[in-house]
């Protein structure tokens, strides 16, 4: 069915927000597991709240690599720094870290390696369901209202970092409403950032500081009436980060995925090695789903895969494409099962998942970024194009 007019709204938060700065950690001892063993299985969560960040989970390593709470801890502080923190509600080198990690229970894995499960091969971690999506309102294939939504934090957080502007603190947010005709964006309604600021900084400063950012993001033509453009709305923003609320693992889903314009599986992506489903079957749903916008086989395109756990196939594949779609989409969904192997295992190996990559994914989105050299993103691939495009014939 087609869009009627319509407006539409997505957030982002900084990497210095409470939430993002839990999931940077936990993917950073993700990382630091997959450095020294390809195979590991983690699951860490993290909190934190004002000069203290607490560690928890199960992990596990399968040729002996040792990784000790020591170099969790640094791991951590090393986050931190990088940000930017070094408030006294939460600083890099003060803060106390209490570290819960420790080894994975037998029986959970059980029935998740290769050749150990009741049903054979090797089994998803756990039951659940994973969805990926694409949009081609803009040339990343995401929705434009979070694609903005990054991008105006992301270039704050870059004139924080290089010195341009140390008026800015690390804790942010922001959000864009767009005017939709149709399935397009034309222009915005309404635009909100609330940052972090120095106690010597004004409003009025902020304003401007922000206001050629936003600018230099949007479409020309497109920044909001003056009455619609909102810079920290409730007045001034001094304390933030964890010392002003505290920080969670896996609390920003919506952020991490489509902004709210497409369903969300039950899990969060941040803390877990890409043996969780969670994580590696919503990379895989992404790609394909991405790969079928690419292909120009449909505008719009969501894709649902279920998981047992212990079970290494998934249960079911749904594929909408939204009444946009000009090949059937169970042949789009017989051709999928064909070109793709959505096995844990099968998704990793193809896209080569077992590296210690996901550091970056955890703040602005684990969505329409670019592929690295180093096999960052690789789940933003169009590498399937030509094998879908016959799927027109």
């Amino acid at each position: 069915m087609k869009l009627a007019s319509h407006e539409f709204t997505s957030e982002s938060v900084s990497e210095g927000h409470p939430d993002k700065v839990a999931d940077q950690i936990s993917d950073a001892i993700v990382d630091l597991f997959l450095s020294r063993d390809p195979t590991s299985k983690v699951a860490v969560e993290t909190l934190t709240t004002t000069n203290r960040v607490v560690l928890a989970g199960e992990v596990r390593t399968n040729n002996g690599a040792e990784v000790t709470h020591d170099e969790m801890n640094q791991a951590a502080r090393d986050v931190v720094k990088r940000i930017g923190y070094e408030q006294d509600g939460f600083h890099w080198e003060n803060m106390e870290i209490a570290n819960h990690v420790h080894g994975q229970s037998v029986e959970i894995a059980q029935g998740v390696e290769e050749g150990q499960g009741l049903y054979g091969g090797e089994g998803a971690g756990d039951q659940g369901i994973m969805f990926g999506y694409a949009t081609n309102e803009t040339p990343e294939l995401m929705p434009a209202t979070l694609v903005y939504s990054h991008q105006i934090l992301q270039r704050l957080a870059q004139l924080r970092h290089d010195g341009t502007h140390p008026e800015l603190e690390p804790d942010a947010k922001s959000q864009v409403t767009l005017q939709y005709e149709g399935s397009k964006p034309v222009g915005v309604n309404a635009l909100v950032v609330s940052h972090q600021h120095k106690d010597s900084a004004t409003l009025d400063q902020l304003r401007e500081i922000i206001r050629p950012v936003i600018k230099d993001v949007l479409p020309d033509g497109w920044f909001p009436a003056e009455d619609k453009f909102y810079v920290n709305p409730t007045g001034r923003f001094v304390i933030g980060g964890p010392d002003g609320d505290a920080g969670l693992t896996g609390r920003k889903i919506i952020v991490d995925t489509y902004g709210g314009a497409a369903p969300h599986g039950g899990g969060a992506f941040s803390g877990k090695d890409p043996s969780k489903v969670d994580r590696s079957a919503a990379y895989a749903t992404r790609y394909l789903a991405k790969n079928i916008v690419a292909a120009g086989l449909a505008d719009r395109c969501t894709i649902q895969v279920s998981y047992a756990i212990g079970v290494a196939q998934p249960l079911s594949i749904y594929v909408d494409t939204h009444g946009t779609g000009n090949v059937d989409e169970e042949r789009i969904a017989k051709a999928l099962r064909e070109l793709f192997d959505l096995s844990p295992k099968g998704i990793r190996t193809h896209l080569k998942l077992n590296r210690p990559i996901y550091g970056p994914s955890a703040a602005y989105g684990h969505f329409g970024r670019t592929p690295t050299d180093a096999g960052g993103f690789s789940w933003e691939k169009t590498d399937l194009v030509d094998d879908l495009k016959h799927l027109t014939n």
